[in-house]
């Protein structure tokens, strides 16, 4: 798997949770406890993703 690749990927699963978050909010009564974990997964997703861009393996 290329770094570009792996990137892409790792941006399409942290806009998936974005998307999961959103639904699960919407529910009359959201779970707050899938709700933080969803978040902290998207967290680490992000952080992955802002690390490796940094590391000059951006796709731009």
């Amino acid at each position: 798997m290329t770094m570009a690749s792996h990137l892409a990927e790792l941006v399409e699963k942290h806009q998936a949770l974005e998307r999961s978050i959103e639904e699960e909010m919407a529910r009359p009564y959201a779970d707050n406890v899938r709700v933080s974990d969803m978040k902290k997964k998207k967290l680490r997703l992000k952080e992955e993703i802002e690390r490796i861009r940094s590391d000059g393996h951006s796709i731009h």
